[in-house]
């Protein structure tokens, strides 16, 4: 987990959607899950998680949103891709009751994914950065497994949620009409994904939101340079902070994460 990953086991494509072309590294059969990085890019971690989707019997769309494909998040370098996502009109990274951009391409992805992979739809997870987005996508109709992790966004409201008021009431709707859930993770001191956002999607979402809230404790506390200088704090439940572990709490995060992708698109 700490030297580069060449990623040399996903086949890289150029997707173009709604005019906006970006790499999305696809591998695995079955039905399809979007797994979208976290802050600085797809690191060894991210990858790591995106195996095991693609063992646990699913075929994983892995966008590039931002940062360099497959590297080490250095100090410096992530600090770089940070500032530079914070300013992106894609990402609206301080917008309290807006919607991020580029959750409109992420959807047409699901669209195409449902399309290639089959099945009664489409799972997605977020992490950070993106951690909210796979709510959002819960607007286009093939998406039916949202996974919430550490969502980071608004930067500067603990209790944002990065969406528009008219989404969220779109996706309760949603939610509690078709019998759905969305499952939500976090760790209990993370300085970047406080209680209050939980707690505001609660309220949003009522019990359809399913929130986990993993002890400080759980974490691993050997991770790459910019976690361990920028992050600081326990955050990124089933990539950097996992602990790949039997019985530790965050690989019971991920089996049950992978659990309900299979309750949702395998039945």
């Amino acid at each position: 987990m700490l030297q580069d990953d060449p990623l040399t086991d996903f086949e890289p494509r150029s997707i173009t959607l709604d005019g906006v072309t970006k790499v999305v590294h696809v591998m695995g059969t079955g039905p399809a899950v979007i797994v979208m990085t976290e802050m600085p890019g797809i690191s060894p971690h991210v990858a790591r998680f995106s195996r095991w989707v693609r063992d646990a019997g699913f075929t994983v769309y892995m966008p590039s949103l931002f940062g360099r494909d497959g590297a080490v998040p250095g100090v410096e370098e992530g600090i770089a891709t940070f500032k530079r996502a914070c300013v992106s009109a894609e990402f609206r990274a301080f917008a309290s009751n807006e919607s991020s951009p580029v959750t409109q391409w992420l959807r047409a992805l699901a669209r195409l994914a449902h399309e290639e992979s089959g099945g009664p739809g489409v799972g997605a997870i977020g992490m950070c950065f993106t951690g909210n987005f796979a709510l959002s996508m819960m607007l286009e109709p093939a998406m039916l497994a949202p996974v919430v992790c550490q969502p980071s966004l608004p930067m500067d409201n603990p209790a944002g949620m990065n969406m528009a008021p008219e989404e969220l009431t779109a996706v309760r709707a949603r939610l509690e009409r078709e019998d759905l859930t969305v499952m939500a993770y976090r760790f209990d001191g993370d300085k970047h994904c406080k209680a209050e956002r939980f707690a505001a999607f609660a309220q949003a979402l009522g019990p359809r939101f399913v929130a986990r809230v993993l002890p400080d404790s759980a974490a691993n506390p050997q991770t790459p340079p910019f976690f361990d200088k920028v992050v600081a704090s326990p955050h990124s439940v089933v990539t950097a902070h996992l602990i790949d572990e039997a019985g530790q709490p965050t690989v019971a995060a991920r089996d049950e994460i992978l659990s309900f992708f299979a309750h949702r698109l395998r039945g």
